[in-house]
């Protein structure tokens, strides 16, 4: 079977060790974590995760019930990019000289839609929010004026694209 790339909006208590029993689940099944993000969710007192993967249908399925066996997870739900609405932030630390020296480096910064978070004599701070593509976009122009020090960037969020989120739904049968 072909691979795709899955995202898993997995809920659960804030309850300590539960991202162990969740990341066990993934390292069972020799499922290889491309992110993971964790936050409170729109419900209080419920933490969302978000995590991404390439695997075969028949493995993110068997994988979900796996995570929604655990006693301690509410909701585990598996989406492909097209039913999510999906975003990423990035930090890019530059040569503020370089910065100076060459203009095609601001050029390039606003042309991705980049923000200058700080400017000092040693470094600039830049942050980008985007898709995954188009902050390796930019990380990949700024590493070709050799102008990049440091560089993070931060797991995906995601939120579905109908109208209420999947867990609401799951809370409201279980009252």
């Amino acid at each position: 079977m072909e691979q795709k790339f899955y995202t898993l909006l997995v809920y659960s208590e804030n309850i300590a060790g539960i991202l162990n029993q969740v990341t066990a689940v993934f390292t069972r099944r020799q499922v290889n974590i491309e992110s993971l993000n964790v936050s409170a969710s729109s419900i209080d007192g419920i933490h969302k995760y978000t995590i991404t993967c390439w695997s075969t249908e028949d493995q993110i399925v068997k994988i979900t019930k796996q995570l929604e066996k655990k006693i301690d997870i509410i909701k585990a739900n598996f989406y492909t990019d097209d039913e999510l609405f999906i975003h990423e932030v990035a930090l890019f630390k530059i040569s503020t000289p370089v910065l100076l020296d060459n203009p095609e480096v601001s050029r390039a910064i606003r042309r991705h839609d980049a923000r200058m978070m700080e400017v000092n004599p040693t470094y600039s701070t830049v942050m980008q929010t985007g898709l995954t593509e188009d902050i390796a976009d930019l990380f990949k122009v700024l590493n070709g004026f050799n102008c990049l020090l440091q560089y993070t960037r931060s797991g995906r969020i995601a939120v579905t694209r109908s109208f209420e989120e999947p867990v609401s739904d799951f809370l409201n049968r279980q009252e």
